[in-house]
């Protein structure tokens, strides 16, 4: 699906009933903070090819603690209203209102989602409706 179609979705939808996915795998560190897994090269040829042996096959890309715990929020069920919920829970003293967790969760899906390290279920909805 091309760059305008998954802006017409977006724009459409509220960002807040979005259902965000995961599209990357993680670590999750001794701290209890999460180690984004990006992979060097996407493409397994290349990965082959290119691929120094001595360099790791990812890039490692580590989340503070309000990160991380949004990170292991997303499971593609909960929408990201319920998941700034849940975290206004887990930081009622850091977070001082509902429209300010709103704020930084979404600030920080939109990141995630520029970067290509999280999708929208919506998204790949509409995705495979166009294959078909």
């Amino acid at each position: 699906m091309n760059f305008f179609k998954r802006r017409k979705i977006l724009k459409k939808s509220n960002f807040l009933d979005l259902h965000p996915v995961r599209a990357l795998s993680h670590q999750l560190r001794e701290d209890g903070k999460v180690t984004l897994l990006m992979p060097r090269f996407k493409n397994k040829i290349n990965a082959t090819l290119f691929q120094p042996p001595s360099k790791d096959r990812y890039i490692y890309i580590n989340l503070d603690r309000f990160g991380s715990l949004a990170w292991l929020h997303i499971d593609g069920e909960k929408t990201v209203s319920e998941i700034s919920k849940q975290l206004m829970d887990q930081f009622p003293d850091a977070l001082s209102s509902p429209d300010e967790t709103d704020e930084r969760v979404t600030k920080f899906l939109s990141l995630l989602y520029q970067q290509r390290y999280v999708t929208f279920r919506e998204i790949q909805v509409a995705n495979s409706l166009e294959t078909k």
